[in-house]
């Protein structure tokens, strides 16, 4: 008869009832993949298996629950334990930031890793299983069951021990099945491998001596006993059965893996073997079928069945359908031979489509493979980026397909986001004496007959002790078995608040609001109905820390206190609330509380500075506006006022009392926006601050300071409104900007103030802005001039002004010559331009050019000069006769003006003239003199013209400073060096020259210079003359220098030393004793003439010096004296 595959499920009338797997919608993978873009950052209670909580607790509660290690434990899926049953207990997790387990490694450790607790909460909760955990006590004393080896979850919990028993519990952690018996346990050993079918109704035993069997879990039935599958005398490492529920694979302590197929043929049921891979070409050590939930059963890349297994130097990627085939082989590389090999599968969204991915590793680094089908049919592995840690895995468990937890080889859980690779948390779990399968690695129940290698790996293996199930992982203590799971998104934040870190809790429901959150689990749903899910939450909590801060407030203390007690929570109130664009919270509800309290009123209301500043605070309420005034005001901070006034829409509140405000504080730019943005008025602030700088400026008198700040501000306004830009900052609406424009035009050119006196003069507006600062208000003129474009009545208003600037200024004597030429300068600008249509009869410049070059009057000369030369640079020079123009500035001494216009015709030579006069300028003539001849630009007679003057001018060129004048001769004159000595007539200036030319300390290139031996001593004579203490230092640097000549020229006026010195050069030692003996006899001989006590101390040092002088010639030059001089020096 055909062999009929096994079929899973619970006979009728099992004892309990059976374990189907929740109803779940399937979809196909293409479904899925159309999905993806719409549900990829969605993470679905589903996807882990979490109930709806009808009613979340209130935050009262939470906050009132005490930190009890008692705290009932309530497990996430409905389907795996009972909710109802509260006999368990609960160990709330630690963190880096909170924790310390003691060990040294986890000191050092520590540094390395961030707060993730401050930025993520605590995401995972570690919980106790005390239900479980006592039975698995009792269990050993009471039926010698012995101590738990293996653990398998999945709608039931298994756990294997040590004398061969599997105990069974069910979803309220009750007993419901104790399998097997101490009797077989002393013939097979120890459970060492566990595993339970998809649809739970077959668990496989693996045993330490080899055997493996089967149970019906509904029954308690013992299905099959195998003791062939594989060679004897190996435990089993590992028994997994594949989503097909007749086919298991298992792994032997001789690295060997078997494939088993289970069949029943007539009603008996079979178990075929096949040898996947044997152990002598490389030990595996850990192996990894792919599983698929049930939505993705028809994903194309299930069909192939696909194995990853792990040996001591590679990886393999297998499919065991349609015919078992090797898809990919991956070597480790290096790394430490007692690391333990970790695999583990997930379906992963990558790239918009959903495939499984492998993850492995063997040390500290995880390697992550994307396995993809073709559509040939072929299986594609992907490296995706590599996972680099500072710690050793022993386990590595997907919770799900963004979020890993890693077991490291010290006991620390580590919660790792694959895609940004952070770490969120990490948690240490000795306290649950984890259960290590070394035992089975080294296969001691047969004898310990395995490698070394395998040996040395089994020492930190843990693989039978951890088992995951719908997003939570299991682990198993000598004694206890604990529950790790994802705390949902609610939880997370609870968790904070309970700890009163009201600013992180916050923080961390923003970032679930904008879907930054890392392990996000209990949001369902599209975006914006998560986004109101979590709003409602974090108003809830907003709200409640409202009314807890006003009660916890401190009764009596300093004010200090109660502003620190309310600045720790309120701005973090009003941040959130502005955040979430509740402003119908923080102006009502939140606000109606703080006004309970003073300070905390002044609190909340000072947090809203920033946000009205950046103009990011809409829909503040008139109450609030009027408070906030009131508040900067009392408390004296005009500044801060003034700032958020001009940031406000205030058309809700008292203008008049608001400007009465501004203006009794001095808040300038607050009014000016109050009129402006309130009242839609641009005239009424020009006039109040016209009002007050008008009077002193028109009796002559100095500004005060605030007056000054007034007239600034007010220059600057008027620009504003005539550029069309709103005051202080912004723009005016553009429907309103050409009548700004207008109404202020008209202002400032009014015949008569609205409220001025008889004796008024005419155009007060811009006479006042005239005398308070020409230049700068002529500057706005042009600005806005520029603006202007060419219609009729834009040119009409420039023409317009020209002749009341004109009218004012020109007609006026009490205006400064710098002030009137701002205004000539102004009005040359404007002529100079291509477009330009003003007309400024022309007379009008010559009577300024009058004005400016007034010999008659000699005050302000050079403030004179300045104007002019601005006016004709800018364009000016076209309204003046040029001939004339130079004779008046010559006649005014302008010679800045002079030099311009001279530029201007290219009579560079004459510019020469106008510096040597100009006092101020005069050096700057040796700069102008060498540009000209060195720089290219200028043709050879420009060239020539200027050499030529410059050598007329060469005797007032070395008055005026012979060295410079010395290094332009050098440079460009000199062959003509002869002649200009022979001419200079002045006998100490001549001194000056030659010292500057040829003295090399005076910096000058003696290479530019060549002249005759005569010139050097004619210097030496004037030196000798003018300054004959300087002769000997300066015959020492002369380069050129005749001896004979020289030693009379120094004999003839005496200089000993100097005689000495260039004797000793010419090689005359004697000569030069001789001179030096008689200058010391000279002394000697006016000292004995002298009174002893009256001898000077001068003189006593200069016979010191000539003496001391005196035999260092002798000793210089005693090598090259024959032996009679040599005597004859020595005596």
């Amino acid at each position: 008869m055909e062999a009929v595959p096994e079929q899973g499920g619970c006979p009728a009338g099992a004892e309990a009832e059976p374990c189907p797997e929740p109803p779940a919608h399937r979809l196909s993978v293409a479904e899925l993949d159309r999905e993806l873009d719409s549900r990829s950052e969605l993470i679905d209670d589903k996807e882990f298996d979490i109930p709806q909580v009808d009613t979340p607790p209130t935050l009262e509660s939470i906050l009132n629950e005490t930190d009890d290690e008692e705290e009932s434990f309530i497990l996430e899926d409905p389907f795996l334990l009972n909710v109802d049953n509260t006999d368990t207990h609960s160990y709330d997790t630690s963190s880096v930031a909170s924790s310390d387990s003691g060990d040294r490694t986890h000191l050092k450790r520590k540094k390395k890793l961030p707060d993730t607790l401050s930025l993520h909460g605590s995401v995972i909760r570690l919980s106790l299983l005390k239900g479980i955990s006592a039975q698995i006590v009792s269990a050993a004393d009471k039926v010698d069951a012995g101590l738990p080896t293996a653990i398998a979850a999945s709608n039931l919990i298994a756990v294997g021990t040590s004398h061969g028993l599997a105990l069974i519990f069910d979803q309220n952690q009750a007993l419901r099945l104790c399998l097997g018996s101490t009797a077989v346990g002393a013939q097979y050993g120890a459970v060492s491998a566990l595993s339970i079918n998809n649809d739970c109704s077959r668990l496989l035993c693996g045993f330490a001596k080899g055997q493996i069997t089967m149970w019906d879990l509904a029954s308690g039935k013992l299905l099959r006993s195998i003791t062939d599958a594989h060679p004897p005398g190996t435990a089993i490492l590992h028994i997994k059965f594949t989503d097909d529920p007749t086919l298991a694979i298992c792994n032997d302590s001789g690295g060997s893996v078997f494939e088993l197929s289970f069949k029943r043929v007539m009603g008996v049921r079979t178990c075929e073997s096949r040898c996947l891979f044997s152990g002598s070409k490389g030990e595996v050590c850990c192996i990894e079928p792919l599983h698929a939930k049930v939505e993705l059963r028809d994903h194309p890349i299930t069909q192939y069945s696909l194995l990853a297994m792990a040996s001591l130097t590679k990886i393999l990627v297998i499919g065991l359908k349609p015919s078992l085939k090797v898809w990919m082989t991956f070597p480790y590389g290096r790394m430490d031979p007692s690391s333990v090999p970790l695999l583990a599968w997930h379906f992963v969204a990558v790239q918009n489509s959903v495939n499984p991915m492998l993850a492995f590793c063997r040390g500290d680094v995880v390697h992550f493979l994307l396995v993809k089908r073709d559509d040939t049919g072929a299986i594609h592995v992907t490296k995706q980026r590599q996972l680099h840690l500072h710690y050793d895995l022993i386990n590595f468990t997907w919770i799900n397909s963004r979020t890993a937890v890693l077991l490291d080889s010290v006991e620390k859980l580590h919660v790792i986001d694959r895609q940004t690779q952070e770490e969120l948390e990490t948690i240490e779990i000795s306290e649950v004496q984890l259960v290590y399968n070394s035992s089975h690695f080294k296969s001691l129940a047969t004898g310990g007959n395995v490698s070394e290698a395998l040996a040395l790996v089994g020492e930190k293996a843990c693989y039978q002790s951890i088992s995951s199930c719908g997003g939570q992982v299991f682990y198993l203590g000598t004694k206890s078995v604990h529950v790790m799971t994802l705390r949902s998104w609610r939880e997370r934040v609870d968790h904070l608040l309970k700890q009163e870190r009201l600013t992180d809790a916050l923080a961390l429901a923003w970032s679930f609001y904008e879907g930054k959150a890392k392990a996000v689990v209990g949001l369902s749903g599209d975006t914006s109905k998560r986004k109101a899910v979590i709003a409602d939450r974090m108003v809830e909590i907003l709200l409640h820390y409202a009314d807890r801060t006003l009660k916890k407030c401190p009764d009596q203390g300093k004010i200090q206190v109660m502003e620190q007690h309310f600045q720790d929570v309120v701005p973090v109130i009003v941040d959130y609330s502005l955040l979430l664009q509740r402003t119908d919270l923080l102006f009502n509800q939140i606000y109606d509380k703080m006004s309970e309290n003073s300070v905390a009123k002044g609190v909340f209301l000072e947090c809203l500075e920033p946000y009205i500043l950046s103009d990011k605070l809409m829909g503040i309420t008139a109450q609030v506006m009027k408070d906030l005034l009131l508040h900067f005001q009392d408390k004296n901070r005009l500044e801060n006022l003034e700032a958020c006034i001009v940031h406000m829409d205030i058309t809700s509140l008292d203008i008049q009392q608001v400007v009465l405000l501004c203006w009794e504080n001095h808040l300038y730019d607050a009014m000016i926006y109050v009129y402006n943005s309130g009242m839609n008025d641009f005239i009424s602030p020009m006039e109040k601050l016209f009002k007050v700088i008008a009077p002193p400026l028109n009796a002559g008198k100095s500004l005060t300071d605030e007056q000054v700040v007034m007239g600034n501000k007010l220059l600057v306004y008027i620009s504003c409104c005539l550029a069309g830009r709103a005051y202080p900052l912004g723009d005016i609406p553009e429907d309103l900007v050409p009548l700004v424009k207008n109404q202020v035009f008209e202002f400032l050119i009014r015949l008569h103030s609205t409220e001025g006196s008889v004796d008024e003069e005419v155009y007060p507006y811009v006479r006042t802005l005239l005398h308070f600062d020409t230049r700068e208000f002529l500057n706005v003129l042009a600005l806005t001039f520029e603006d202007f474009k060419n219609d009729k009545q834009a040119v009409e208003y420039q023409q317009r002004i020209v002749d009341i600037l004109l009218k004012v200024m020109v007609e006026n004597s009490d205006f400064t010559p710098s002030q009137v030429g701002c205004l000539f300068t102004f009005l040359a600008r404007q002529l100079a331009k291509p477009n330009n249509t003003l007309f400024v009869n022309r007379t009008l410049f010559d009577q300024v050019l009058e004005f400016l070059c007034s010999p008659d009057d000699d005050s302000r000369h050079s403030e004179r000069q300045q104007v002019l030369l601005e006016l004709l640079q800018a364009g000016g020079i076209v309204q003046f006769e040029e001939t004339r123009l130079i004779q008046m500035a010559e006649k005014a001494e302008f010679y800045q003006i002079c030099e311009f216009m001279y530029e201007r015709q290219l009579r560079y030579d004459k510019i020469i003239g106008c510096y040597l006069r100009d006092p101020v300028r005069k050096e700057e003539v040796f700069n102008y003199i060498h540009n000209i001849l060195s720089m290219p630009g200028y043709s050879a007679e420009e060239k020539q013209s200027v050499w030529q003057k410059a050598l007329e001018h060469i005797e007032e060129l070395l008055l005026l400073s012979p060295c410079k004048a010395a290094d332009l001769v050098a440079i460009h004159f000199s062959e003509q060096i002869e002649s200009i000595i022979t001419n200079l007539q002045d006998q100490f200036l001549l001194f000056q020259f030659l010292r500057s030319l040829l003295d090399p300390r005076e910096g000058i290139n003696q290479d530019l210079i060549h002249l005759p031996p005569c010139v050097t001593e004619q210097f030496i004579e004037l030196l000798c003359q003018y300054s004959p203490d300087q002769v000997l230092e300066t015959l020492k640097v002369l380069e050129y220098c005749r001896l004979e000549e020289t030693i009379q020229i120094t004999q003839k006026h005496q200089l000993h030393e100097a005689s000495s010195y260039l004797l000793e050069k010419k090689g005359d030692i004697h000569g030069a004793f001789l001179v030096m003996l008689e200058r010391l006899q000279s002394k000697l001989l006016t000292l004995t003439q002298e009174d002893e006590s009256s001898a000077e101390l001068p003189l006593l040092e200069s016979i010191e010096d000539t003496l001391m002088k005196t035999i260092a010639l002798c000793q210089r030059n005693s090598h090259n004296l024959d032996q009679q001089q040599q005597e004859w020096f020595g005596f």
